[in-house]
């Protein structure tokens, strides 16, 4: 799990910086609010920019909040009172390509009813968003893969970005023409996510001409969950369902920790 720490110094056992809150604003009101004022949030989105661009340009190992703080113009325990280390910075950045995301699927979740295309759609959408910052996300992959790290989409510090993206599985298939049986609406669009999960993970090290493999990944993915959904009709095949998502959530690291029980009844291990 990466440090959350600074610069190296040379004198034993530093303290960590103490996290200043910003002056007040302009109008007099205090800018330490997190989601207080315009001029608060604009320095959080400055830090935040700053360090996504020194990730990009340095790695993430090798840049500190010294030189983000720097950067940004600001000091280091106002960088710190916005983001208590680097990992919530990353954790910024998820929430992030999340909105980015969110937006860029509306045009298609509207458009079509069609289930294939709506998955397709969200899975294409998440990679066109996701390009911009995929040199970024190799470097940081091997802390994010760690199932301790809070860099985890399985961790409890991911939670927030991780139930905004199962939400919109849920509207994938809310708003298809393919009805799912009432039983399984809560555990289709976890594997669903689980499955952009695996897609993430082959994007990240596609280095192939405009992510071409990762798209045709999608685009198969999302015709093979359409069959799987479609056979989940038939009510001899749902408890295989239910088999499949007791799979992930006993043996996949942090998900046992992270995914609810839709049925409330599964038996001890």
């Amino acid at each position: 799990m990466p440090a959350v720490n600074d610069e190296p110094s040379a004198e034993p056992g530093p303290e960590p910086p103490v996290a200043e809150p910003p002056a007040a604003d302009d109008d007099g009101a205090p800018g330490g609010a997190r989601g207080g004022s315009a001029k608060s949030e604009q320095t959080r989105a400055l830090i935040l920019e700053t360090a996504l661009r020194l990730f990009q340009e340095r790695g993430y190992d090798k840049t500190t909040m010294r030189a983000i703080a720097k950067e940004a113009g600001v000091s280091v325990g106002n960088a710190y009172y916005y983001f208590a280390g680097k990992e919530h910075l990353i954790q910024g950045f998820y929430d992030r390509i999340g909105a980015e995301h969110r937006a860029a699927v509306r045009p298609v979740l509207e458009r079509e009813t069609d289930l294939q295309a709506r998955i397709a759609g969200v899975l294409t959408a998440w990679l066109d968003v996701a390009e911009p910052y995929h040199e970024f996300a190799a470097q940081f992959f091997k802390n994010a893969a760690d199932p301790d790290s809070p860099l985890s989409p399985f961790s409890p510090e991911s939670a927030g970005a991780r139930e905004e993206s199962i939400a919109v599985h849920r509207e994938v298939l809310a708003g298809a023409k393919t009805k799912v049986p009432e039983e399984l609406r809560e555990v289709l669009p976890e594997l669903m996510w689980l499955s952009q999960m695996g897609l993430v993970l082959y994007w990240v090290f596609d280095r192939t001409e405009g992510r071409e493999r990762s798209y045709r990944l999608a685009e198969r993915g999302a015709r093979l969950t359409t069959r799987g959904v479609s056979l989940a009709r038939f009510r001899v095949l749902r408890p295989l369902v239910h088999e499949v998502h007791e799979l992930f959530t006993d043996f996949l690291p942090g998900m046992t920790k992270v995914l609810p029980d839709p049925g409330g009844n599964r038996k001890p291990g």
